[in-house]
């Protein structure tokens, strides 16, 4: 296929759009990749969001390259009997596609279920005065791929349903990964930095996985619902965030007063 022509308008819209939507669905990877790589001794968090976001961009060129291949997994291998299509008398058909998507959503609801129980437990180490537990790089990288692997696929045949020159899909997949690694950092710190962001990014990966599950029978879910209560609730938790602070910083400047200045006398022990 020839390479398109960057100075044709029509191309470049192309170009940015694309690029925006392989951002857009490439936020669920980016949550994961935080709160996994927050496992690691910090020397080595960089090294694993980079490593699995560079892992996650050659997947997605590969599997371009190979649209051919990956188009035949949408191909039925067997149907449900008592699971009809939506709006629809036909039976569904699961493929190898759906099996996908079926084995990543229950992986990532497992894995951030299990993630939420090591939050506790973590809590609960570090009250007792015990040394956090770090796992391995080896391990963390070989989670990465599994995910990626999944939200690949989701990616690629969305950019294929958009754009029919395959090289406008790679440019728009270097492009917003290229941007996802420059602000990952960023998130991870932000997200690690506050345990209640963790546990609100673990129960959207919740979500998510259960959305992937849905869509692996063919049950259509609209995913403009899950963004903007995931948005909802973030916001929320942001507003959460700045009371806990301003509350603090009341605290701190009440317990720093001289007693003279303090308006109300202190009580008697």
């Amino acid at each position: 296929m020839d390479f398109p022509n960057l100075a044709d308008p029509a191309v470049l819209i192309s170009l940015l759009t694309l690029s925006f939507l392989e951002i857009v669905l490439g936020v669920d990877n980016i949550i994961f990749i935080s709160i996994i790589v927050g496992k690691l001794e910090k020397a080595q968090q960089k090294q694993a969001r980079t490593i699995g976001l560079l892992l996650a961009m050659v997947f997605r060129i590969v599997l371009l390259f190979g649209i051919t291949s990956l188009l035949r997994l949408t191909t039925p291998l067997f149907e449900i009997p008592f699971l009809h299509e939506h709006n629809s008398e036909d039976l569904v058909g699961i493929s190898w596609k759906d099996l996908i998507l079926l084995a990543g959503g229950l992986f990532l609801v497992a894995k951030s279920t299990l993630e939420i129980h090591h939050k506790l437990e973590a809590s609960s180490d570090e009250a007792s005065g015990a040394k956090p537990k770090y796992s391995k790089l080896s391990a963390i990288i070989v989670q990465i791929v599994l995910v990626d692997a999944v939200f690949s696929i989701d990616s690629i045949l969305t950019a294929v349903g958009l754009v029919e020159n395959v090289w406008i899909m790679v440019m728009a997949v270097v492009v917003s990964m290229a941007i996802m690694l420059a602000f990952s950092g960023v998130i991870a710190d932000f997200i690690n930095r506050n345990p209640t962001l963790q546990i609100l990014a673990l129960s959207f990966l919740i979500a998510i996985g259960i959305m992937l599950v849905a869509e692996s029978f063919h049950q259509e879910v609209n995913k403009a619902y899950l963004y903007v209560a995931m948005a909802f609730s973030l916001i929320v938790e942001l507003i959460n965030m700045r009371m806990r602070k301003n509350t603090e910083m009341v605290k701190l400047n009440s317990d720093r007063m001289p007693f003279e200045d303090r308006e109300e006398p202190l009580k008697p022990q």
